[in-house]
């Protein structure tokens, strides 16, 4: 148990059945009447912000996330296979919990699975990963205006956008969590 006057910034607490982590959080002390601590939660599970008071008292059970090194195998159409890379235990995950956090994973890469209480609820991918590059227009010669880009395919389906001087067959290095181009490798 956690109480609001030692809430910091990244703990996980449950509250109403959900997991939240703690965006921000402010003590408050108005002049008159008691003092409070305003919070901005995350609901883990859905990416819900939502704001909420805690009387300093209160408590709140400390939630346990886990985040395991699992191997991306592949992907039947229907579900996503991951495999434990210390005890090489297979688990199923649906669409629903992957989402788009694959976007830019090719298949034998880790990646960070996230449960709690034995619940897979998301995959985390690596920061920055390598990617080919499978289709891309040629930049035309004369559109060189500073910061100009163009859209490129990579291997794995996902769009990117990259600079003019980027051909198809180049490497290049993107940030999982924005989908930027980094740098060509």
């Amino acid at each position: 148990m956690v109480s609001a006057g030692d809430f910091k910034n990244g703990i996980t607490i449950e509250l109403d059945n959900n997991i939240y982590q703690i965006i921000d959080f402010q003590h408050v002390k108005p002049g008159k009447g008691a003092a409070f601590v305003r919070t901005k939660l995350k609901n883990i599970k859905n990416g819900g912000v939502v704001e909420k008071t805690f009387r300093p008292t209160e408590k709140c059970p400390k939630a346990h996330i886990d985040r395991k090194d699992m191997q991306y195998l592949y992907n039947d159409g229907e579900l996503y296979y991951f495999m434990d890379v210390e005890t090489f235990d297979q688990i199923a995950l649906g669409e629903e919990i992957i989402g788009d956090s694959l976007k830019f994973v090719k298949e034998n890469e880790v990646v960070k699975t996230v449960a709690h209480a034995g619940n897979v609820f998301a995959i985390e991918p690596p920061l920055n990963v390598e990617l080919l590059v499978t289709e891309c227009e040629p930049g035309e010669k004369g559109n060189t205006a500073q910061g100009a880009t163009k859209p490129c395919i990579v291997e794995t389906g996902a769009q990117v956008l990259v600079p003019l001087f980027v051909n198809e067959g180049d490497t290049l290095k993107i940030d999982t969590r924005t989908g930027e181009y980094l740098s060509r490798v």
